[in-house]
């Protein structure tokens, strides 16, 4: 029988569902504002199209929203009784699944994605965490932090780019269920769907100053965090700057939580169901185009099968179309910038230079935007700088074990302690690793698998604290 492709023919979805405004003032007190600092454009990656023109917050509109949100705290939010702030949760949540398709296409334009990972996983953990921390508000007296814990204050959080909706919902989700009022900066390359959660919570009839949103680059967010107003700041995104924070608020009242870089070993045994392992390896790697704090991005594999699995793996990286994020047959899209395009080749450039062998399927990237080939690297020793430092796009480095201890070993030789992934038919090997990896979640045969009854987090250089569960009402909470 002779071979034959199957190809897909496309499958846009379609972006009459989003009505992007010409520009977008900052949202505080309930209300829409312009900012004070210099407007800047958000682009499709994809087109590198101008999408619209975004408001900046100077120190005087970060001003004006904290006290907003002070106001709101002693006013309305923080003495409401924890049902009353459950049914906002609750509403906030549905509103979200009414809006779905056009959040999943909102997100997709602005960030890059594909549709179908917006589309299947952003958007519905969005709801599932707002639906699951409005079921908190009205039972925090037995969430193990005492008996009568109450609300910290004011929160100030920024958010990263690559999960621009997801990151807010961790955010604000258990900041609200526990009486906290929030300013909320989102990353300055994809504010658009933090401001269409702003209308949301108009919809929902949430009180004003409860949620504000101040959009702008990394001073805003500096700003923010160093507010004297502020009681807690929470920040995700890059290591160095969670290093200037923590050093900004050291000594002062605030409280702190930082989810940070990471690089996380997926490792395989040779026991493990081959087939199985090499799609969480692609999903742990090539998920959201590698740009995942807790991606996959270091492959330990056991010298035996090493030969076998990298055989397979590129079969399957083979069959990955690269391409339009609104084609719902696209697997890898658009890298988020052009800043973090430049990163990701100087990084690759590097591998090549310190002797790594680079190989990539064959595929035609558009002429427009900024694209990047899922690329794995083979040959890889510790001392690479693929191997050290956090490349953030879909770029896989490979290396290789005899033994569980070298396993374990290699997995602890880096900075980080975000995450890890183990693969093997033994679960007496899986526990025994995972009491020595030194990762925040370890995910046993698969990857990047989120609930938000469970904690995330990481150790060394990927931050403290905890995101997700009972865990992340904590920081949240006078306990």
């Amino acid at each position: 029988m002779s071979e034959s492709i199957f190809e897909y023919a496309p499958a846009p979805e379609s972006r009459s569902v989003v009505d992007i405004r010409p520009s977008y003032g900052l949202f505080i007190d309930g209300a829409f504002t312009e900012g004070h600092g210099e407007p800047f454009k958000t682009i499709d990656p994809a087109t590198e199209d101008t999408l619209a023109e975004i408001a900046c917050a100077d120190s005087a509109d970060v001003d004006r929203a904290v006290v907003a949100a002070r106001a709101a705290f002693e006013r309305v939010w923080g003495p409401m009784p924890g049902r009353e702030r459950a049914k906002y949760l609750f509403r906030i949540a549905r509103i979200i699944q009414e809006r779905a398709r056009e959040l999943a296409v909102l997100e997709s334009v602005d960030n890059g994605k594909p549709i179908r990972e917006s589309r299947d996983v952003d958007v519905p953990l969005v709801a599932a965490y707002f639906f699951y921390y409005a079921g908190w508000a009205d039972k925090l007296e037995h969430a193990g932090f005492g008996a009568d814990p109450g609300p910290v204050g004011v929160a100030g959080q920024i958010i990263p780019w690559n999960f621009p909706l997801l990151m807010l919902a961790w955010k604000i989700a258990p900041a609200l269920a526990c009486g906290n009022t929030v300013v909320l900066k989102p990353a300055e390359t994809t504010p658009l769907t933090a401001l269409v959660f702003a209308d949301i919570c108009r919809q929902a009839d949430l009180p004003a100053g409860v949620v504000n949103i101040v959009t702008g680059a990394g001073e805003t967010g500096r700003v923010l965090a160093a507010h004297p107003g502020v009681d807690k700041v929470a920040f995700t995104g890059s290591t160095e700057v969670g290093k200037q924070i923590a050093r900004a608020v050291a000594g002062s009242r605030k409280r702190l939580t930082l989810e940070l870089g990471g690089k996380a070993a997926n490792i395989v045994f040779e026991d493990a169901p081959l087939d199985q392992a090499v799609e969480g390896v692609v999903n742990g790697i090539f998920f959201n185009q590698g740009q995942v704090c807790c991606a996959g991005s270091r492959l330990l594999v056991q010298e035996s099968i090493a030969e076998e699995l990298l055989e397979r793996l590129k079969a399957r990286m083979a069959t990955l179309r690269v391409g339009d994020p609104l084609d719902k047959n696209t697997d890898v899209g658009a890298i988020n910038s052009a800043a973090q395009l430049a990163k990701i080749r100087e990084l690759a450039q590097a591998g090549e230079d310190e002797g790594a062998a680079r190989w990539s399927p064959a595929c035609v990237l558009p002429q427009r935007g900024f694209w990047f080939a899922p690329t794995v690297f083979t040959g890889v020793a510790q001392s690479h700088r693929i191997a050290r430092e956090e490349i953030f796009g879909p770029v896989l480095s490979v290396l290789t074990f005899r033994t569980p201890a070298e396993a374990v070993e290699k997995a602890n030789n880096t900075p980080y302690g975000l995450s890890a992934g183990v693969w093997t038919d033994k679960g007496s090997r899986m526990l025994w690793m995972a009491q020595r990896l030194r990762a925040g979640v370890v995910w046993a045969n698969t990857f990047n698998k989120f609930d938000p009854a469970s904690p995330f987090g990481g150790y060394k250089e990927s931050g403290f604290g905890r995101e997700g569960g009972r865990h992340g009402l904590e920081a949240y909470l006078n306990v």
